[in-house]
């Protein structure tokens, strides 16, 4: 089974649905890859980091109502044995943590940096948007990260997320996380990891069949 993830490094629900795919294909035991591929939410330029919850609370119309979301992630995360910080999250644009993601692909690391983004991000409100931090990042998963930020300082792997955008546009995803699975079968949103398996498990027994025909 091929399964492509299409995913945003400060998309709380990615984060989540990242978790709940793991402990998903852990309990499948199928033969199973899994690629990362790049989206942004938001493509918009941040001149200057800014803290999430000043950016939800002016999304939503003021604090209290930002705060009860942001609550309701926090607390969804930790079901999943994830930290969420939203006191020290900060906005970033995620196109060059993406253009690192592609890197570390290269060298067969592409979760492992996701996952290390993913915890700067959400756990340690590392600047993600800053391309010395996330080469820093890259480091504290055992890449150099002085190649790292030679890598980040180019244009390389530009190419690689723009494809990846472009695939998402064609596809007609407009939301993530979203997996597409086999090519051909689609789910969007954080679903909990029953429902994952319930799913493979379907895709498994319709493949089956098709085989058989």
């Amino acid at each position: 089974m091929d399964i492509q993830v299409w995913s945003d490094v400060i998309c709380p629900w990615c984060y989540i649905g990242k978790a709940r795919l793991e402990k998903a294909l852990a309990a499948f035991g199928g033969e199973v890859t899994v690629t990362y591929r790049a989206y942004q939410l938001n493509a918009a330029p941040v001149p200057q980091p800014l803290p999430i919850k000043q950016v939800m609370a002016e999304k939503f119309g003021g604090p209290e109502r930002g705060e009860e979301m942001l609550a309701r992630v926090t607390a969804m995360a930790a079901s999943e044995g994830l930290t969420i910080d939203f006191d020290r999250a900060l906005a970033a644009n995620t196109f060059a943590a993406h253009r690192l993601i592609a890197w570390a692909a290269m060298q067969d690391r592409q979760a492992d940096m996701l996952d290390a983004l993913q915890r700067a991000h959400f756990t340690d409100g590392i600047d993600i948007g800053s391309l010395p931090a996330i080469a820093d990042v890259a480091g504290s998963i055992g890449l150099d990260p002085a190649t790292a930020l030679t890598h980040l300082e180019s244009q390389a792997g530009t190419t690689a997320v723009n494809t990846d955008i472009e695939e998402a546009r064609a596809l007609g995803i407009s939301s993530v996380p979203t997996f597409v699975i086999d090519g051909k079968y689609a789910l969007t949103g954080a679903h909990d990891t029953g429902t994952l398996l319930s799913a493979f498990d379907e895709i498994t027994r319709r493949e089956s069949t098709n085989a058989g025909l």
